[in-house]
């Protein structure tokens, strides 16, 4: 299935790169997220690779019978509504597990938002595993992934450091990405 994953990448006029070695355990910090179409561009990159991510979405996009499709796919529902320990809950389903990625887009919308949410990086911070920087440039027509980034415990030192390897990225539609 990766070949077929590769060639309908390929189809569609996209090239990857991937400049890391994936490790068996990480969180995906995905960006720009600019539209809908980042989930299918990012689901076909990664079938090319491994196999099945997983990844968080917006608990309403979960009804019947979207939320089968999107359970099948890796999708874990998130209530931004309620302050819940997703955090925590997240780092133990890493301990369970021996292979797992979780891909997240730190803006947390496809809107326009400078102030990026930190839940990946407490995610990754509580698994003890990297965050791979990927990304996913509509000018260039490209996906892939910069680094492996290991925090520091500096939250925000850290994000800024994280948001520069995002500066020259297009996302779809490129007002809508703030660093």
């Amino acid at each position: 299935m990766k070949k077929f994953y590769s060639l309908l990448l390929r189809v569609l006029g996209w090239k990857s790169t991937l400049k890391i070695n994936l490790p068996a355990k990480c969180v995906i910090c995905v960006a720009p997220h600019t539209s809908n179409w980042d989930l299918f561009i990012g689901m076909i990159f990664y079938k090319s690779l491994i196999g099945k991510p997983h990844f968080l979405m917006k608990k309403d996009w979960f009804f019947f019978p979207l939320g089968y499709f999107f359970k099948s796919l890796g999708g874990i529902p998130v209530n931004r509504g309620k302050k819940t320990f997703m955090s925590e809950q997240l780092a133990k389903l890493f301990d369970t597990k021996k292979y797992f990625h979780l891909a997240i887009t730190p803006e947390g919308t496809r809107k326009k938002n400078a102030l990026w949410k930190s839940g990946f990086y407490y995610i990754a911070q509580s698994a003890k595993v990297p965050i791979v920087l990927a990304y996913i440039d509509y000018a260039k027509k490209e996906i892939g992934a910069f680094n492996n980034f290991y925090p520091t415990g500096n939250v925000d030192k850290d994000i800024e450091e994280i948001k520069q390897y995002y500066r020259n990225v297009k996302g779809k539609h490129p007002a809508e990405f703030a660093m």
